[in-house]
């Protein structure tokens, strides 16, 4: 019999003492970049879970693992799956998808889906300390495992501090962070309250828990080349930053300087509009990510790469959780209220699946998910509420699979790639000049996460200008500008954009809702480009733009949703006195993903789509060119 462990890194001396520690122990783990953190978390649950001594095995059931993002869970679940041995029905989550859970759980009659998720995270709190886990199907766990813990800030550190502080007396729990890591203090808006929240999470376990044992993990796996291990040496002073006796911000300022200096001191491969540079994008045969500061910048970096032909994706934001198109196929060709495992793979083979996703790991994960069907069933109806709700699991969301990744680096935080490209930093002074609030120490700490993803080749590279690309701060889009104020050439499209609450149909005589699945289904991919064309020039409302058709290839997928017509129009009005010109085409969109989506069953069974009310909606992404008078006029800005 092969032992568990022979395809899996051997533990270090360092990670083997995290590992052994029994279940009760409360135990906080600085883990720097690259040091196998994942691993040791994954090889610690399977010793909780298989302890030779039966009296110190947990149950999966008594272990909760939280984590910050839904990239983290993935990676976790994954590599369970490959090592974890005995881990592999431990509960792994985010902590927004938790929190939901337990909201529906303790207060079903409530509509959660249409809370903001900060709204979640408080009253997840509140029902915490009411009793609502204890009251729960599975009880108050044993041992709770807190992941990239240094991202924990304002609600969601309220809701961890709850949560620990009321099992302290019969919970052990395993904390991981790493304070060089720590990029998300934006989410607070004071700045003061904001400089009090660096570290503020692990003070708080030091002063709570007389008993708590601290282990580093310090060896980095994941650098495999001098200039991917260009930014290490400086991560122990990240970590004492805030103790630095000069003055955190002082000392930000000098250590971001040190970073840019090593970053700028790298080969340098130019500018991205280079045709060496884009060959070499298009030919590179490994994972590579162009990584920027802000989503301007990103937004700006894939437009020019979509002009010269380079295949990429632009990464979606942290809360974005598309449901992949075949839930939808899969429900609507189930013809029944259960799927036996054997059914479930038979239509499963039968629909168009993106690359690495594996119909056995969806089926026991929406087995999981539905577990109070009968054995050895997926209950049809079950798996529509977990879309319709916003729960569905967080490891079946649609995949990120390209080669070739443009992203922010608060996207890219915690993943890693063989080669990235960064875009040069501006200086500290440069940043002052354009940010009168701004956060230094975080921009020290985001260099530092975007100088330590790479696993071969760093580079920094000269990025597009990105001056012309404004925020509109009432809607939160970037819209492209002019010289002069009022000038408006263009809007940036986000999730959600695309209507949903009926199936897309193509308005044109004889179409159906069905064809237009079936065209999304054999004909649309990502990154193809498609085109924002009004169908009548009369507002839908008076704070509402006129309608919108989205057209691939000059057939109708889809039309913007309210959302999209009242921020156009939003953007558009520069003052009350202002007469729009409404842009007869949006051009330059790209098609991100194909997703799932929930609407009325009734709608469902009009269109000919079965009574599961789900159906496939095209999901659109990057920031767009407007196009006013005749569609084949020139576009604008």
């Amino acid at each position: 019999m092969t032992a568990p462990y022979d395809d899996s890194p051997p533990l270090t001396d360092e990670q083997r003492a995290v590992v052994a520690l029994p279940w009760d122990t409360r135990l906080l783990v600085t883990a720097g970049a690259g040091s196998g953190k994942t691993h040791t978390v994954v090889r610690r649950l399977d010793a909780l879970v298989g302890h030779e001594d039966p009296e110190e095995a947990l149950e999966a059931g008594e272990i909760l693992v939280l984590s910050f993002s839904r990239a983290a869970v993935r990676e976790l679940r994954d590599r369970i799956a490959r090592h974890g041995d005995r881990a592999r029905r431990v509960r792994v989550q985010t902590f927004d998808s938790w929190a939901y859970q337990l909201l529906v759980r303790a207060h079903p009659d409530q509509e959660w889906a249409a809370r903001s998720f900060d709204e979640r995270i408080r009253a997840a709190t509140d029902a915490l300390e009411k009793g609502a886990v204890e009251a729960g199907e599975l009880g108050a766990p044993a041992h709770v495992v807190i992941d990239e813990a240094q991202d924990l800030v304002g609600d969601r550190r309220d809701l961890v501090e709850a949560l620990l502080d009321r099992f302290q007396r019969s919970c052990g729990f395993t904390v991981v962070g790493d304070s060089a890591q720590g990029i998300y203090g934006f989410q607070i808006e004071d700045p003061t309250e904001r400089a009090k929240e660096t570290d503020r999470f692990f003070d708080w376990l030091r002063e709570s828990y007389d008993d708590l044992v601290e282990l580093g993990l310090t060896e980095n796996f994941r650098a495999r080349s001098d200039q991917a291990r260009t930014a290490l040496p400086l991560g122990s002073r990240l970590q004492n930053l805030a103790a630095s006796p000069d003055g955190q911000e002082a000392a930000a300022a000098q250590l971001h300087t040190e970073l840019r200096d090593r970053l700028l001191d790298l080969p340098n491969l130019g500018n991205l509009t280079d045709g060496f540079m884009l060959d070499a994008l298009k030919t590179f045969p490994d994972t590579c990510a162009i990584l920027t500061r802000d989503n301007r910048q990103a937004l700006a970096v894939s437009e020019l790469l979509h002009e010269h032909g380079v295949d990429h994706a632009l990464k979606r934001s942290l809360q974005d959780r598309p449901v992949p198109h075949w839930v939808a196929e899969l429900l609507r060709r189930s013809e029944s209220l259960t799927l036996t495992e054997a059914r479930f793979l038979e239509l499963l083979a039968q629909i168009p699946l993106a690359p690495g996703v594996e119909p056995q790991r969806c089926w026991r994960s929406l087995r999981a998910a539905t577990r109070r069907t009968g054995r050895g069933l997926v209950d049809v109806s079950a798996v529509r509420r977990l879309v319709a709700e916003g729960r569905f699991p967080d490891e079946l969301a649609d995949p990120e699979s390209a080669r070739l990744i443009v992203s922010t680096v608060h996207r890219a935080k915690g993943l890693e790639y063989d080669r990235v490209l960064l875009l040069s930093p501006p200086s500290i002074a440069e940043l002052r000049k354009a940010h009168e609030d701004l956060d230094v120490p975080a921009e020290a700490r985001a260099l530092y996460v975007a100088m330590t993803r790479a696993r071969e080749d760093l580079y920094p590279v000269a990025g597009p200008d990105t001056s012309a690309i404004r925020r509109h701060r009432p809607t939160g889009r970037w819209y492209r500008g002019g010289w002069k104020k009022f000038a408006r050439y263009g809007i940036q499209a986000m999730a959600k954009d695309i209507h949903r609450e009926q199936p897309p149909d193509s308005h044109e005589a004889g179409g159906s809702a069905l064809e237009t699945q079936t065209y999304l289904l054999e004909h649309v991919r990502p990154g193809d480009a498609v085109t924002l064309r009004m169908r009548h020039p009369v507002p839908v409302g008076p704070d509402q733009s006129p309608p919108y058709d989205l057209v691939h290839r000059d057939r109708v997928v889809g039309e913007v949703s309210e959302r999209f017509r009242r921020d156009l129009r939003a953007v558009e009005a520069v003052s009350r006195s202002w007469e729009i010109t409404w842009p007869t085409e949006i051009v330059g969109l790209r098609v991100d993903t194909l997703e799932t989506v929930a609407g009325s069953t009734a709608a469902g069974v009009n269109a000919g789509l079965g009574g599961n009310g789900v159906w496939i909606a095209p999901r659109i992404t990057g920031i767009g060119r407007y196009r006013r008078g005749e569609r084949a006029g020139e576009e604008q800005g």
